[in-house]
């Protein structure tokens, strides 16, 4: 299914919900909707949690310990499961 039937979908289903259910009705399935495509992002593997729990100082401390490494890796100084990248 590509991406236009999808946003086809999803803003018909806005639409219901705002003619019938109201604003607030609205706000709800837009909330739902927001949430549903996180998990389902979560679940296909396309974000990772610990981008989002992870503190703000670590990535600044990881950036610039890297940029001088020379090896061309950027900020990625570590994968998926927290080993370090050579």
């Amino acid at each position: 299914m590509n991406t236009a039937l999808v946003g086809l979908g999803v803003g018909m289903a806005l639409a219901f919900a705002g003619w019938f259910g109201g604003f607030g009705a609205f706000l709800l399935v837009a909330a739902l909707g927001a949430i549903g495509f996180v998990a389902g992002k979560f679940i296909d593997g396309d974000l990772d949690p610990d981008e989002f729990f992870r503190s703000r100082s670590h990535d600044r401390d990881s950036a610039s310990a890297s940029a001088g490494n020379g090896t061309g890796t950027g900020n990625r100084t570590r994968d998926r499961d927290g080993d370090r990248l050579r």
